[in-house]
């Protein structure tokens, strides 16, 4: 088995082309993203990339997602500085998941200002999500 470099290189002069057929996107034209930090191997967050966006993110070399609800491309960290650096590329089995293996800016990858969006853990006890955010201990 040939192992890859673990490091991403940015291509700026990349053209959409047949490799974007590798990837199974959904009748909205999108795919599942989980951003996955480098270091520590948290999982941050989980959004979604068109055809465009994992474009744009092997172009820069930065997380571009696209956001549903603003129906537009988001770079990560655009507004709040928390920027992801992408260093690795996976794609699953299926093709219908992105993994993305992320230096994660300032540790703080949740709009909440969370390091991570899962934060809140099913508790069987009391049936319940139960809040484990830094903010609330």
């Amino acid at each position: 088995m040939t192992n890859l470099k673990s490091t991403f290189s940015p291509i700026e002069s990349l053209q959409a082309g047949a490799w974007l057929d590798a990837v199974a996107w959904n009748e909205q034209g999108l795919v599942p993203v989980i951003a996955q930090e480098l270091g520590t191997k948290d999982i941050l967050m989980m959004a979604w990339m068109n055809r465009d966006a994992l474009l744009a993110t092997l172009r820069l070399g930065e997380a571009v997602y696209w956001t549903r609800s603003r129906q537009k491309l988001w770079r990560k960290g655009e507004e709040s500085g928390h920027t992801q650096k992408v260093k690795e590329i996976r794609l699953d089995c299926d093709g219908d998941t992105i993994l993305l293996l992320v230096e994660q800016k300032d540790g703080i990858a949740c709009h909440t200002g969370e390091h991570s969006c899962f934060f809140q853990q099913w508790d069987s006890e009391s049936a319940t999500w139960v809040d484990e955010s830094k903010s609330k201990n």
